[in-house]
This record gives C-alpha cells, sequence and structure tokens, in this order.
C-alpha cells in the first residue's frame, strides 16, 4: 500500500429538515389546530482513530465527505428522521486542521479517539410550536439550518518513543531491522527510504518501545532539499531522538563530524523544538574502523558533538555489536519518562477537597 501522510479533503454537515405547516383536519373536527411537525436534523462527521489504519491513502482519492440531510416535518404530528452521521476513520496520530483558518480540530493520538468535524444543521420547527392563546391557527414554520461546511488538512505524526536521524547510508534501517520487527529494504545507495517505518522494540516481556526510522537528512533539508524533510513532522512526538553517524564512510574525504554539525543546523531551521529534544550520538560501523583508531575517534565525537553531555554509543548495527545496551539504555530512559509522567498527572489532577 502507498504511504500516504498528507491529505486535503471537504466535509459538510447535512442540511436540517424543513418543519411543516399543517392542519389537522379529520371528520368531525373542523378545527383540529395545527400538527405540524418538526424537520430532522442533518447528519455529522466525525473522525475516530483506528489503530488498524496506518495511512492517508483513502482520502487522497475520495475528497469529500458531505452527510446527508434531515427530512422535512410532515403533518399529523410526524417529525423528520435526522440525516444519518458519517465516521471517518483515520491512522492514530492524525492532526485535523481548518485549511482557512490553520486551527487544529483534532489530535487523534490515541485508538478510538472521536472528533466532530462538522455539525449537522438544526431541524425546523414545525407550526405546532407557534400555536397560543391569541394565535390558535399559527401558519408559520422555520426552515432547516444548513449544516457547517469546512475544508480541512490531515497530517499524519506517527507515534513513536524513538526517531533515527542521520544521513542517508549512515545504517538506520539496518539498525531498526537488527532490534526490532521492521523490515524496511536496505541497499548500498542513498535513500533506500522513501516513507517512515515503525518496529516494535521488545525488551523483555513487558517491556518495548516503538522506535521510527525516516528518509535520511542531507543540507539544505529544511529548504526542501533531499526526502527527510518530508517526514521531520514524525520525529516530533518522539521523546529521544538517536543521531545515528557513520564512522566509517565509504569516500575518505568526507567528514562526518561535519556533516552531523551540519544535520543538527538543518534541524533547528526546520523546528527548533525539535532540535532541543534529548539526542543520543550513536556511531554506526565500527565493525570497519580499525582497533587502534577507534579511541580517538570516539573521543573526537565526543568532544565536537556531545558538547551538552549528550551519551555516545558505539555499535554495529551489521553485526549487532552494542545494539543490545543501547536499546536496554533506551528503555530505561523511556521508562523513566513514563513514570515522570504518570505521576504529574497524579499531582496536577483535580482534588474536589481543595476547592
Amino acid at each position: 500500500m502507498k504511504f500516504v501522510d498528507e491529505a486535503k479533503i471537504e466535509v459538510q454537515g447535512g442540511k436540517g429538515g424543513n418543519g411543516a405547516a399543517s392542519f389537522r383536519r379529520e371528520k368531525f373536527i373542523p378545527k383540529g389546530g395545527p400538527d405540524g411537525g418538526d424537520g430532522g436534523r442533518g447528519g455529522s462527521v466525525y473522525a475516530v482513530a483506528d489503530r488498524n489504519i496506518n495511512t492517508l491513502v483513502d482520502y487522497r482519492y475520495t475528497r469529500k465527505f458531505f452527510a446527508p440531510n434531515g427530512e422535512n416535518g410532515r403533518g399529523a404530528d410526524c417529525y423528520g428522521a435526522g440525516g444519518g452521521d458519517i465516521v471517518l476513520r483515520m491512522p492514530v496520530g492524525t492532526l485535523v486542521r481548518d485549511t482557512d483558518t490553520g486551527e487544529v480540530i483534532a489530535d487523534l493520538n490515541v485508538h478510538g479517539a472521536r472528533q466532530l468535524l462538522a455539525a449537522g444543521g438544526k431541524g425546523g420547527l414545525g407550526n405546532l410550536h407557534f400555536k397560543s392563546s391569541i394565535n390558535r391557527a399559527p401558519k408559520q414554520a422555520t426552515p432547516g439550518e444548513p449544516g457547517q461546511y469546512r475544508s480541512l488538512e490531515l497530517e499524519l505524526q506517527v507515534l513513536a518513543d524513538v526517531g533515527l536521524l542521520g544521513m542517508p547510508n549512515a545504517g538506520k534501517s539496518t539498525f531498526i531491522t537488527a532490534v526490532s520487527n521492521a523490515r524496511p529494504k536496505i541497499a548500498d545507495y542513498p535513500f533506500t527510504t522513501l516513507h517512515p517505518h515503525l518496529g516494535v522494540v521488545r525488551v523483555g516481556p513487558e517491556q518495548s518501545f516503538v522506535l521510527a526510522d525516516v528518509p535520511g537528512l542531507i543540507e539544505g533539508a529544511a529548504e526542501g532539499a533531499g526526502l527527510g524533510h518530508l517526514f521531520l513532522r514524525h520525529l516530533s512526538r518522539t521523546k529521544i531522538l538517536l543521531h545515528m553517524i557513520d564512522a566509517a564512510p565509504f569516500n575518505e574525504e568526507t567528514d562526518p563530524v561535519q556533516e552531523a554539525k551540519a544535520l543538527v543546523l538543518e534541524l533547528e531551521k526546520y523546528d527548533p523544538a525539535l532540535a532541543a529534544k534529548p539526542r543520543w550520538i550513536v556511531l554506526n560501523k565500527i565493525d570497519l574502523v580499525e582497533e587502534a583508531d577507534r579511541d580517538a575517534l570516539i573521543e573526537r565525537y565526543r568532544s565536537e558533538l556531545a558538547a551538552n553531555g549528550e551519551p555516545i554509543f558505539v555499535i554495529s548495527a551489521a553485526t549487532r555489536q552494542g545494539c543490545e545496551e543501547l536499546v536496554k539504555a533506551l528503555a530505561q530512559r523511556i521508562d523513566d519518562d513514563r513514570r515522570e509522567e504518570v505521576a504529574f498527572a497524579d499531582d496536577t489532577r483535580f482534588d474536589p477537597a481543595e476547592h
């Protein structure tokens, strides 16, 4: 299935049915009075998060979702039927924005989350509502209200705990294959990853986290060069970024340290909040570096890239050297963060006794 993470759609609630102006007419009851029923409400359009869907491809080709109108009211106190609602199932992690205002209408970050996108119009009132002691034969009825119309932008931000960041051919796909159940394409040329991959990393029977691999970044990505900038939004929900660096590039003239610094600058240009996330340095392909040169290489990365005290891990994704230690450290950090979030939620919970 083609991966689609952006789409534009139009939604509109159904029009409410018109109220009826009718009078009761039966044998031997010449003045039965008003009996016009109300119109039914128009159908509404809802969005629901569904973990069984992982792409917005359905909304790339079907763009208009108009809910049915409500039925008109009729005589004999008959109310019109309401229009049926439309439920749009979207992947967990979908952001829904109003195209005209830019307002975020829905953030579907939990399975089963439900949000109204376009409300149906109210049904009109029949003339039986207007009768009174001085107006016993009202002829007025109100029309149904139009449904709400919206033009929407859908944006999928995959939910992951850890995001992989790096230049093309840094070994990100090999790493996610080595430690998780994801099976992305692996080849010896750049940009083999064309869309994000998610993998579940299991550390123990009840301990796991989600790892995201996005296409590699190149210099100028913030201005649109390469593919990685298209998917940087998928890293915005992650707790930790793994900055993977090729410690043994094929081109001897390539300086991995300068490339790594350039990638950090691209992050800062794209989104300072993303650049401020915890970023761990991972030196990959260490098995291709001579043992005598490893200590000096690691020390250079530590002094030039880990100035803020970020940890540095030395691994070989191909041979899985050092991968277990990295995965355990990630799992421990994520568990600590989750416990802090739970504790914060408990501390800020509303206590009626205090108010």
